[in-house]
């Protein structure tokens, strides 16, 4: 998912925004490089436009609820870069505004 965000052009957001709920589902699993892979798949999905930056950064919102030390590194690992501002200018939200 995380090569697909960064890499391949031709994938619809409808693609990507199903990507999301398995993001969800897997943002528990406490194995270091399961919890990198779904985080470094979330912030990719987040910066490919402001569609689907609100999406990740809602999907990293419902993680930040569960009761998980990796769903918690992986929330607020991905909400503090998708709200950056450069990430925000990058998609064209020139107005950056905390979502």
């Amino acid at each position: 998912m995380a090569s697909l965000a960064v890499h391949d052009k031709k994938l619809s957001e409808d693609q990507f925004v199903a990507f999301l709920d398995l993001i969800e589902l897997n943002s528990q699993d406490d194995r270091n490089f399961v919890k990198k892979a779904v985080n470094w798949a979330l912030r990719g999905i987040g910066k490919r436009s402001r569609e689907l930056n609100r999406a990740a950064i809602n999907t990293a919102k419902k993680i930040s609820l569960q009761e998980s030390r990796s769903a918690h590194w992986i929330a607020s690992d991905a909400l503090r870069e998708l709200q950056s501002e450069k990430v925000q200018q990058k998609i064209g939200n020139v107005f950056h505004e905390q979502i």
